[in-house]
Order: C-alpha cells, then structure tokens, then sequence
C-alpha cells in the first residue's frame, strides 16, 4: 500500500464537505465561512479551488458536472471518491492520535519577553486575555445556537475543544499576571550570558 500524501486542513475541510454530498467550491466556501470553520481553516476562495483541482488530480474528488446560473461563471461540482474517502478517514485519525508540535508564535514572544519591561509584558498579556474572553463569548454563543438547533454534539466537538482551550490558557495567562504581580517572577534579575 503506498502512503497516502499528507492532506493540508484545507483539504481535510473540502473532502469532509463532500463527504455529505456533491457541492460545487464556492459552495463549500460559503458553508466554511457559515459554519465558522474559518476560524479553524485558513481560507479563501482562490485557495479552496486550488485545493480541489490538487485533490482532483490526486484522485481523491471527481467532477460530476458543470452549471451557470444567469451571468455567473460556471462552477463544476465535485464528490468524493472512495479513495478520498479513506484518504479522509486515515487523515483524521492522523491528526486526532498524533499530536504535533505546530509551532505557535506566541510561545516565542513568550519566551523573549525578558526583552521587554515587566509592565509591558503584564499590560499585553491583559490585553491577550481579554481578546481570549472575547473568544470564549464567541464560542459560548456557537454552542447556545447548535444546541438550540439540536445538532448532534458530535459534528461540533471542536468547539467544545477551543473553548477548553481557550479557558485553560486564559487561566494559565493570568496565573503569570499574578506571579509577575507579585514579584514571584521577578524582572529584575542579571542577565546570565
């Protein structure tokens, strides 16, 4: 069996839309965005036809026909094929069993804020984690609204993951506000070189 080339989470995200059904890319785009999966998956039109036709060629999604709507270009719809499928499947369970580092920025510019005065860094980290709250709003209302619509918990997990996430760093953030504070860590400390 050859090994399934890596699939980009743009291309995760295309092949689960046709997994529920022929769809054209643009359509895949508008449900992406409506969905909020955006907030998950960098993308953009012109990205997401580039990441079909890619999928096209690797054999993973098929054409199934091309329609125009008045003066609108025409768009080609596309399915999944039973390759896609289980290139699909291997590749969520990839993502789900083996964790990656992914390599944020934002430990960097954690790790370097020696670099800057110590209420500089207390200011932004506040700043940080109202930005966080702000998510955690966000994804509080996501939940309230598919729970209202009565979607199965299974098809929004990730939301209850980011906002653990979220939680879990916002507390983390503000336990270094507090030793900052309290001089628990302290700034004044020699530079070792």
């Amino acid at each position: 069996m050859t090994p399934t080339p890596s699939l980009t989470p743009l291309a995760v995200a295309a092949l689960a839309l046709l997994a529920e059904g022929p769809t054209h890319p643009y359509e895949m785009y508008q449900t992406l965005v409506l969905r909020s999966e955006d907030r998950l998956v960098k993308v953009r039109p012109g990205s997401l036809y580039h990441t079909v036709d890619r999928l096209a060629r690797q054999g993973y999604v098929r054409a199934t026909g091309t329609e125009r709507e008045g003066n609108r270009p025409e768009r080609t719809t596309y399915e999944i094929t039973v390759t896609g499928t289980e290139a699909l499947r291997e590749r969520i369970a990839d993502i789900i069993g083996t964790p990656i580092n992914e390599y944020p920025e934002f430990p960097v510019g954690l790790g370097e804020s020696n670099n800057l005065p110590a209420e500089t860094v207390v200011a932004l980290l506040r700043q940080r984690i109202s930005l966080i709250q702000d998510d955690i709003s966000a994804l509080d209302e996501a939940i309230r609204k598919v729970t209202a619509k009565g979607l199965p918990a299974r098809y929004w997990m990730d939301v209850r993951y980011l906002r653990a996430m979220a939680q879990a760093d916002a507390a983390t953030l503000q336990a270094l506000i507090d030793d900052l504070v309290s001089g628990e860590i302290s700034w004044d400390e020699v530079k070792q070189h």
